[in-house]
């Protein structure tokens, strides 16, 4: 690899840095989404699109990394994790940001799609035609779904479910038995589309919309006859949603895990949104119902679900306001209409996803399943989503006789319950399917296949980065990596018996696993590289992952630093290693990368002087990967296809000048300023244009 930075003095002495805060780390990887909102030189409706993924990204920040105690306590132990200050502050970051949100949504993209002739259109802005159509639309596809629950003794507050829509609405007078009971709650259902588009009768031809809360506002004095509506403001709870689950007290993880989703929706509340406009009164009573403080309320001058305006994307024809659609080519290292396992028996294939095909990983699969001499297939299941081809081929493989182990990870973070459908399929048709290890989650990415050839069997593998998912194999970038490799296959054949037997592994060849060596392997080699820095040679490490939160890895990284070895970490996400601090971490350079694609690879590299180590893998670094999760990584040894990978996923996105973030001194992270020079380049953008070069995408 040739250098990517220029030389940077060692550090005279060692200096202890203090660690970033993870939490507001990741708030500071949404504002970095969030800027794609703002970038005028995205197309519209994708600008709102990034919009929408922020919200996404924060509800789920709310329910996992926000526990109950702290929005109650505001306090956690004294191993620095959280005090009152830094929660405070946490909070505040958490509000400027959505701040900013609407600010965006309300000043800029609303305003633009009005250009656009795309429009939501208020209640007070409808005219009398509209108006008539949006009673109509009420009554006969809203009403009736409507529960309106009076509040009193014998109607306490109603369980109301994570992220619903719901309506409270303070009243006047007195009911139908001459109480003055004032609140009543009315629940929006989820069956029901969030944006309407209005008939052309009466939008004049223009993509004029309404939200259902602005219906059901606009009539909420229909459901209260009698009574006078007075204040009244949409809201929405996040409850926390992380699944605890005593592995060691369950006899049936499956069993366990299906009756925990049914509470997932009721768990305790960590965050309250409410319309702008909402008073006082009503604000502190919903604080008061869920048990939050005043600083879990969040204000909107908006829809209060800003996730739900997808629908409007999807809704509007405009294919000049979307990024032009990106066909991925046939993976250039495959060969159309050679069998894959002849194909492999000359050297390995790497598919860089998505600009090469995942197409290419599911028709390994499926000649497997439609091969005879195919005896056993195993397989890793983490992210299938709900409606998988590849589960379909898995259960075709069962119904022609062939052996199929299958691993599925229940627990994998909102995918449980296609999960566990999964596994009920495959295990009611005779497939043999294993939970893992007690404990851990099973989160490599890896596919055995084994096969008759003459006298002998032998093993052909695919080994990946990134999920089992044809659908977000089109949006994130991943590594593929097919191979007939024997001491590989026999690695991953020794994991799946491990997986399924608990019995001791055998030392293994090439494969680094967690919870056992993978840990242990990198802070030695870091260790390594920084003895032989320390001594003079030129040492470099360039590391790319989600995140970075390990501590025992962030502080070897930071002595590795200061011995004198270059190091460049590419973390998309979450991390707490400061970089550019002077006298602490002079030698360590942190970018983010914020692309058209979600940036997903693992990828460690190692240099001592000339020598080269490369690996793969489906691991953070972060302590949960290393030491609670079965992961997975594997070197790529053949020179050519490491180059490869260094030019493609390393060189190229050091060197971007468009869509990276840098991590300065302070903490804060600064977008790279575009040189006017015609070499300024997006990596994502280029290799799009490499591969668009190549044959399309087709079957093999």
């Amino acid at each position: 690899m040739q250098p990517l930075t220029p030389n940077l003095k060692t550090s005279p002495a060692s200096v202890e840095a203090v660690l970033l805060d993870r939490d507001r780390s990741i708030l500071q990887f949404n504002e970095r989404v969030l800027d794609w909102a703002y970038r005028k030189d995205v197309p519209l409706l994708e600008r709102l699109r990034y919009l929408c993924i922020v919200s996404s990204n924060l509800d789920e920040f709310f329910e996992v990394r926000v526990e109950p105690h702290l929005t109650a306590n505001k306090n956690r132990d004294a191993k620095g994790l959280y005090t009152t200050a830094s929660f405070e502050r946490l909070s505040q970051a958490a509000h400027s940001l959505v701040a900013s949100q609407y600010a965006l949504y309300n000043d800029a993209l609303m305003p633009a799609l009005a250009v656009q002739g795309i429009k939501i259109m208020s209640h007070g802005e409808r005219n009398e035609a509209q108006r008539r159509w949006v009673k109509q639309y009420f009554e006969r596809e809203v009403r009736p779904l409507l529960i309106p629950v009076g509040l009193d003794p014998s109607h306490p507050f109603p369980q109301v479910a994570n992220k619903s829509l719901n309506f409270i609405v303070r009243l006047g007078g007195l009911d139908a038995f001459g109480r003055a009971n004032d609140i009543a709650i009315v629940k929006v259902p989820r069956v029901l589309p969030r944006m309407i588009r209005m008939p052309e009768k009466v939008s004049g031809g223009a993509n004029i919309f309404v939200s259902l809360s602005s219906v059901i506002r606009g009539h909420l004095a229909d459901l209260f006859a009698g009574r006078d509506v007075g204040q009244f403001s949409q809201f929405r709870v996040t409850r926390h949603s992380d699944l605890a689950v005593d592995e060691d007290e369950v006899k049936n993880l499956r069993t366990a895990l299906r009756q925990g989703l049914q509470h997932r929706h009721f768990g305790q509340a960590v965050r309250l949104e409410v319309s702008a406009g909402c008073s006082e009164y009503l604000s502190d009573f919903l604080l008061k119902q869920f048990d939050l403080p005043a600083g879990a309320l969040y204000r909107v001058p908006g829809p209060v679900n800003l996730v739900r305006l997808t629908q409007l994307i999807d809704l509007v024809q405009a294919p000049h306001l979307c990024f032009p659609p990106h066909a991925p080519c046939y993976p250039t290292q495959l060969i159309p209409g050679m069998s894959y396992f002849e194909r492999l028996k000359q050297g390995d294939v790497l598919i860089h996803q998505p600009f090469e095909s995942f197409n290419g990983v599911l028709a390994f699969l499926r000649e497997a399943v439609n091969d005879p001499q195919v005896l056993a297939i195993k397989q890793t299941i983490y992210r299938t989503g709900s409606d998988s081809e590849l589960m379909d081929l898995l259960r075709e493989a069962v119904r022609r006789g062939k052996e199929v182990t299958v691993v599925v990870e229940l627990k994998a973070r909102f995918d449980e319950e296609a999960n566990i459908n999964w596994s009920e399929m495959l295990e009611s048709i005779g497939a043999q399917v294993l939970y893992g290890v007690v404990g851990l989650k099973t989160h490599a990415k890896m596919m055995l296949i084994t096969r008759r050839e003459g006298r002998q069997l032998n093993r052909y593998a695919h080994l990946s980065t990134g999920n089992y998912n044809p659908k977000t194999a089109r949006l994130y970038t991943d590594w593929s990596h097919l191979t007939a490799d024997a001491a590989l296959t026999a690695d991953i054949e020794n994991i799946f018996v491990h997986l399924a037997s608990h019995s001791r592994l055998p030392k293994l060849n090439r494969v680094l696993l967690a919870p056992f060596s993978l840990h242990q392997k990198l802070i030695r080699k870091i260790h390594e590289l920084t003895d032989a820095a320390a001594a003079g040679a030129a040492c470099r490490i360039v590391a790319k992952m989600n995140a970075l939160t390990d501590d025992v890895l962030v502080h070897a990284l930071i002595r590795a630093g200061q011995s004198g070895v270059r190091i460049d970490l590419i973390v998309r996400g979450a991390c707490t290693l400061p970089a550019q601090v002077a006298g602490a971490t002079d030698n360590i350079r942190v970018r983010s990368v914020i692309g058209r694609f979600l940036e997903h690879p693992r990828i460690f590299y190692f240099r001592h002087h000339e020598v080269e180590e490369l690996y793969l893998s489906s691991a953070d670094w972060m302590n949960r990967n290393m030491l609670r999760r079965v992961e997975l990584a594997w070197p790529v040894t053949d020179p050519v296809q490491r180059q490869r990978i260094v030019d493609e996923d390393l060189v190229a996105y050091l060197n971007d000048g468009v869509d990276a973030w840098d991590l300065l001194p302070s903490g804060t992270y600064a977008r790279v300023k575009p040189l006017e020079s015609a070499l300024a380049h997006s990596a994502q953008a280029a290799l799009m244009v490499r591969y668009s070069g190549q044959n399309d995408e087709q079957e093999s």
